[in-house]
């Protein structure tokens, strides 16, 4: 699969996307309402940032106990509970009079849930499409998401001028259900992936047989610490360009687009496996040079050719589906995302912390660093491994169950049950 028009003509993925896409929008213009509202309430720059960008830090919780339900519920029921829940979430927030502690409680739990949706929707995507559609339908959802988000920017700064922050927050909710309906009435009824009750419980097991494979405990390793290294470095575009933050953060946008495109698009399937470290190299490498705080034309250019390196996250993606059995590529995409998430938030918090002792140019160059000896020394781990290559669909031989590739003390770990 190479074009657009065959993606958008598979059977559902055009109300998958549109679902997807909704989410966004409702999830953005709702956090600047959020955002806006409590600023009002509290003027704390802190609280209002978390009440924007706190919810995933949730995403820890999640995925320590619910996902295991990724893989255990069907796909159409869990999209269509998500956005139900998200849209009443947002609802009680713009209440009169909710105490603020309330509204950070159900900003977590909102969290928690938005990491069970990450799992759900990833593992349905990879079986809506063909086999060799995976790469360009996730690298659609990428750009749909940066556009959405700009849409969401837009529309949530036109309705806090013509109505409030609370108004804007029920509008938000409206767009959750129209999600909802999007995904019940748009999409097919598919059986769970994998049999058995989501508990807590299943949700460790499963994420420690995910955790025991070397191979995919690199991948996910790869997956979350270069990335978040340099999202460190965007977070702190305000203080190293207050009066240009913007374009910095439009161009990083735009870069994010364009590899992408290329990933998802161009770049035939025999070349992907050779672009993994580079791209990740290529992440962090321009960032070195804004330890000399070149002007903005210098800065732009920086910025716009590192964020192409984001793409190297579609092909880690491909790589944890090719390794990981069908029952349970709900709960390891999910365990991706989540993951991801986290470290953003982390590496945002250590870039200012280092920001905060020396200039935000210099604490740049230190994430960069790291993020480029991070990639260096997973490198070895990340080789081709016997357990690639195999197809993904049935008819030939499968994937190694999870566990299979390490043993635990007293023997293999046991697989999941298989429907």
């Amino acid at each position: 699969m190479r074009t657009y028009r065959e993606l958008f003509g598979t059977p559902e993925f055009t109300p998958f996307f549109l679902t997807a896409s909704t989410q966004v929008a409702a999830s953005t213009a709702g956090g600047l309402a959020l955002g806006t509202l409590v600023y009002a309430a509290t003027g704390s720059p802190l609280l209002s940032a978390l009440s924007m960008f706190g919810a995933s830090l949730a995403q820890v919780a999640g995925a320590a106990v619910l996902l295991s339900a990724a893989d255990r519920l069907p796909p159409r029921l869990a999209l269509t509970g998500i956005a139900l829940v998200s849209g009443l979430g947002t609802a009680a927030q713009a209440l009169p009079g909710l105490p603020l502690w309330a509204i950070f409680v159900i900003l977590l739990a909102l969290g928690m849930v938005g990491s069970l949706g990450g799992g759900v929707r990833l593992g349905l995507l990879d079986e809506i499409l063909p086999e060799n559609g995976y790469v360009l339908g996730r690298s659609v959802l990428n750009m749909s998401t940066g556009a959405m988000q700009i849409c969401g920017f837009a529309l949530g700064g036109v309705l806090l001028t013509v109505l409030s922050p609370r108004g804007t927050l029920v509008a938000a909710a409206g767009l959750y259900l129209v999600a909802a309906c999007l995904a019940r009435f748009g999409l097919s009824g598919r059986p769970a992936r994998a049999e058995g009750r989501p508990s807590v419980a299943e949700t460790w097991r499963a994420n420690g047989r995910l955790w025991s494979s070397p191979p995919r405990r690199h991948v996910y390793l790869a997956m979350w610490v270069p990335n978040g290294l340099i999202v460190g470095c965007e977070s702190l575009f305000v203080a190293y360009d207050p009066r240009h933050a913007g374009l910095l953060f439009a161009f990083a946008a735009f870069g994010m687009l364009v590899g992408d495109a290329a990933i998802g698009r161009l770049v035939p399937h025999r070349w992907r496996g050779r672009l993994g470290a580079p791209l990740r190299l290529l992440l962090a490498v321009p960032y070195l040079v804004l330890v000399l705080e070149p002007g903005l034309p210098v800065a732009l250019a920086v910025v716009t050719l590192a964020s192409v390196g984001y793409s190297a996250g579609l092909l880690l993606q491909e790589r944890l589906v090719a390794l990981t059995p069908a029952q349970a590529r709900g709960q390891a995409l999910g365990l991706g995302s989540s993951g991801v998430l986290t470290l953003q938030g982390v590496s945002a918090a250590l870039a200012g912390a280092v920001a905060q002792y020396t200039s935000a140019g210099t604490a740049m160059a230190v994430m960069a660093t790291a993020s480029v000896a991070v990639t260096l020394v997973l490198a070895p781990g990340l080789r081709h491994s016997p357990e690639e290559g195999a197809p993904r669909r049935s008819g030939r031989k499968p994937p190694p169950p999870i566990g299979s590739e390490t043993s635990a003390p007293g023997g293999p770990v046991p697989e999941p049950p298989r429907r």
